[in-house]
């Protein structure tokens, strides 16, 4: 039988992901369910070099964040990550965990930090969730396993999606993995909480300088396009997608262009064609970040402002190390697009340097 060591511990911090940070004899020790401040009993589950993992088995002392999780599945069903924390808690833990990301990866001595922008809704503002189905059980993989566990309600999605779950489940629905989603949306990505989405496009609205050209990298059907189109004397959208694509043509206006194709292949030649001077580049990539290809072509076509949006604070500061060169940061905010869950929403703006 392995060895499962009890530790006590104190938790002073919580690690982007969303397990708490506690040290014992010079080593690092993740917790996950656990808060800032609180004295903890936790078994010891994996032994590394530098660090090691834990599981939470008794809160000795509780921080005054503590709340009781509303979802009975909290800690088997692995969506969620933080709502054992009271929300204010949460945005604190999530815009620290930001500047710290940039710190630590991106090498950034000043991150001119914003607040965070809160979710009016901390619950119900899902208009889609994936749920999975084998066996006759239907809901979400298990926390650090890969078991499904049989959801009967999710508490972050809105009442349509909630009720679309309940006419999924049964004995006879068939084993394999199910998007449901509230009604409209179309065969592309768009963003899940609208709510929040829309306090996304009022930030970057906010830092956009407008005038000139605007070049939408990643544009989707157009969600920042059409919001800045008003502010903008040109607008060009790139997009893989083509059903994104053909939605974001239909609505579009005389002075909006749609290109369908990777942006690796149209931004350099799109940024050639308009004066660096007064050009501003919005990108909005997925989790993966920018292709060092994408990175050099922005270097190389200098547009005087950028604004990226990430769903993924390491590889936007790994982003940001490789623009420092030629990119001075303006300013950093933080969305909570996703509360209860461990993800983060970031707009950088950067402007041209010299």
């Amino acid at each position: 039988m392995p060895n499962h060591p009890l530790l006590n511990l104190e938790i002073h911090d919580v690690a982007f992901g969303g397990k708490g940070v506690a040290r014992h004899d010079g080593k690092v020790y993740f917790v996950p369910f656990t808060v800032p401040g609180e004295k903890i009993t936790a078994r010891v589950l994996r032994q590394k070099k530098n660090f090691g993992e834990a599981e939470l088995v008794e809160v000795e002392t509780p921080s005054p964040d503590r709340v009781v999780p509303p979802c009975p599945y909290f800690g088997i069903c692995g969506g969620c990550s933080y709502q054992h924390i009271a929300y204010a808690r949460q945005l604190e833990i999530k815009s620290a965990q930001v500047e710290q990301t940039l710190r630590r990866v991106g090498r950034l001595e000043h991150v001119p930090m914003h607040p965070i922008v809160g979710a009016p809704e901390p619950y119900g503002y899902r208009n889609r969730i994936r749920v999975h189905s084998e066996g006759g059980v239907t809901g979400f993989f298990a926390y650090d396993a890969r078991v499904i566990v049989d959801i009967e309600k999710c508490e972050l999605a809105v009442p349509e999606v909630n009720r679309a779950l309940r006419r999924l489940r049964g004995p006879r629905v068939e084993d394999g993995d199910y998007s449901l989603r509230a009604p409209g949306g179309g065969p592309y990505f768009e963003q899940t909480n609208p709510t929040v989405a829309g306090l996304m496009v009022e930030t970057v609205r906010a830092v956009a300088r407008g005038n000139g050209v605007l070049v939408d990298a990643y544009c989707g059907a157009g969600l920042f396009a059409r919001a800045l189109a008003d502010r903008f004397e040109k607008v060009v959208g790139i997009e893989a997608n083509p059903a994104a694509v053909e939605s974001a043509r239909r609505s579009a206006q005389p002075h909006e262009t749609y290109i369908a194709g990777e942006v690796g292949a149209h931004l350099g030649e799109t940024l050639s064609l308009h004066d660096a001077a007064r050009t501003t580049l919005l990108l909005d990539p997925p989790s993966e970040g920018l292709a060092p290809r994408v990175c050099d072509l922005l270097l190389g076509g200098a547009p005087a402002e950028v604004i990226y949006v990430s769903c993924n604070p390491a590889t936007l500061a790994r982003d940001l190390a490789a623009l420092g060169g030629g990119y001075e940061l303006q300013s950093i905010t933080p969305l909570d697009m996703f509360p209860q869950t461990a993800e983060i929403e970031v707009v950088a703006h950067l402007t041209r340097r010299g």
